[in-house]
């Protein structure tokens, strides 16, 4: 595992607790474990019928998301870097009755670890800041799918991702691109769920990932992208400046150019 990974798993051990606990129900997790679906508006209305289907679901932290497809009907693997994460999601399935096999190792190592095939591989919301290298991610995707098997992804979009927030204004800051030996490093006190627990393991490196290189992999990778939408809605707050939009996510005020915050794809393997 490279340094950047590490340090990055460090923090995202000490999250784990922090997110289990939901003080601020960030994470719906009581309304989850009554029966309340936790998928946001936009995977909900493009996923479809997963009812039967081998779903992989790639870092699927404390499993929330991975259960929410099994109580759709899916036969569910989840795979994540944290051990404290998985072990959260473990007590999750316990508790609520439903079945998931959970799998600990980095994305790159799922070719090994949960190798499928699957008919869907589902992975969204904060995933791809945490990994270096697009290629590697598509290459990965393709190996574990069935022939004729989906790829679903959605994310923050990388238009969104090169802004910082000065007194109201949003201003380029980032390249459109990180170099993957050469990740953004930044340092937060508090996870992102408005818990003021104080993190031990502040630091962590993230990368920004191109349009082009997210779905040139893919198609590099022999997928064929069958679906593209961009979003003027985003999931968390990921800038002061964003205002609350319908059903847990943010927008930009009004009177803002129009943004796409966020952006989802489907990418299909040949049969």
């Amino acid at each position: 595992m490279t340094e950047h990974i590490e340090i990055n798993l460090q923090n995202w051990e000490e999250r784990a607790a922090i997110h289990a606990r939901d003080a601020t129900g960030e994470y719906i997790l009581d309304r989850f474990r009554a029966g309340e679906d936790s998928l946001y508006a936009i995977e909900a209305a493009e996923l479809g019928d997963v009812s039967g289907k081998r779903v992989l679901h790639l870092q699927c932290h404390i499993g929330r998301d991975t259960l929410c497809l099994a109580r759709r009907g899916a036969i569910v693997t989840g795979l994540d870097f944290s051990n404290s994460a998985l072990n959260v999601a473990r007590r999750l399935s316990d508790e609520t009755g439903l079945k998931a096999d959970f799998v600990q190792g980095t994305v790159d190592q799922a070719p090994d670890l949960a190798p499928g095939p699957f008919d869907l591989v589902f992975t969204t919301w904060g995933t791809i800041c945490w990994l270096p290298d697009m290629a590697v991610w598509a290459k990965v995707i393709a190996s574990v799918l069935a022939p004729g098997g989906e790829l679903y992804f959605a994310d923050a979009h990388p238009a969104f991702s090169v802004l910082e927030d000065s007194s109201g204004r949003l201003v380029p800051t980032y390249d459109f691109q990180t170099p993957a030996d050469r990740p953004l490093q930044f340092v937060n006190e508090t996870t992102y769920t408005g818990d003021p627990t104080i993190l031990s393991h502040q630091s962590t490196r993230e990368w920004i990932h191109s349009l082009s290189a997210v779905l040139g992999g893919l198609i590099e990778a022999g997928l064929t992208i069958t679906m593209f939408r961009e979003h003027e809605v985003l999931p968390w707050r990921g800038l002061p400046i964003l205002v609350p939009a319908s059903g847990g996510l943010w927008r930009l005020p009004d009177g803002y150019p129009r943004i796409p915050l966020s952006y989802s794809l489907r990418a299909r393997k040949s049969a």
